[in-house]
């Protein structure tokens, strides 16, 4: 399938626009032809070989990096306004916290940074304690990085991404180097987080499992360049249990997905 078919969607709310994108890094195509739609409070997920573009996607659509083709819009803004207006926040596989700060100061960050460079806090939000609460940290507030574990320190990202309400969360393979119990119990805490805040949720991995188990939708991506393979509906009910992954529709799933990627 063409990354440049026409995802655009009528009569939904638009989170993330992206029309006729592309990225270049020099000669090479990075991206080609992206366009798609994600509806707000969605949660996609993202698969595709290595080298697709699944990362530079996230960095276009968080204005890390430019389109050198098309454009991409974020709740109608460009991805500058959105950034500076805070739209979406962005959660790595390491999880960067400053080793000298405890749990919640490390969640309070933002809310530093935001008042150093005079940004408005909005009322209502939750607050830092109340987001590690949220994550299963409220125990740990004043644990340093050193006295938690990989999940743990994951958790505070988590909790640190979502201090300043964004109304989308970029996640690349925040759990990737986590092992499978502890993937697991993440996940299912992601769902919870995502259920709670209706936060639109974009999720790179590279397990075709995980992308089924959280997924509303699954981005496939084809490489050289990287451009839209195609897009599965996962038609699974909310909540998922770990169960889940021993039914017969989640495996036809996985088998789905196994076969585009093998094709990619």
């Amino acid at each position: 399938m063409d990354g440049s078919m026409d995802m655009h969607t009528e009569g939904r709310d638009i989170a993330a626009s992206l029309s006729g994108a592309g990225v270049r890094f020099g000669d090479f195509t990075a991206l080609k032809d992206i366009t798609l739609d994600i509806g707000a409070g969605e949660f996609w997920t993202i698969l595709g070989p290595s080298g697709c573009g699944k990362s530079t996607m996230l960095r276009l659509v968080s204005d890390l990096v430019p389109p050198a083709t098309g454009s991409v819009e974020i709740f109608g803004k460009s991805t500058e306004a959105a950034r500076l207006a805070r739209e979406f926040a962005f959660v790595f596989q390491d999880a960067t916290l400053l080793p000298w700060r405890s749990a919640l100061k490390n969640v309070e960050l933002p809310l530093e940074i935001g008042r150093k460079r005079g940004i408005a806090i909005p009322k209502g939000d939750r607050t830092p304690r109340e987001l590690l609460e949220l994550v299963g940290l409220g125990d740990r507030a004043d644990a340093l990085p050193s006295e938690m574990s990989g999940g743990m320190r994951q958790r505070v990202a988590i909790a640190r991404a979502l201090v300043c309400q964004p109304k989308l969360l970029l996640m690349d393979e925040p759990f990737g180097a986590l092992d499978e119990m502890t993937r697991d119990r993440l996940n299912l805490q992601l769902l919870d987080i995502w259920r709670e805040t209706g936060t639109t949720i974009l999720f790179v991995t590279h397990s075709i499992p995980e992308a089924v188990f959280l997924g509303q939708k699954v981005l496939m991506l084809m490489a050289h360049p990287g451009r839209i393979k195609e897009v599965v509906d996962i038609d699974l009910p909310y909540p998922r249990a770990i169960s889940l992954r021993e039914a017969p529709e989640f495996n036809a799933y996985c088998s789905q997905l196994r076969r585009l990627l093998e094709e990619c």
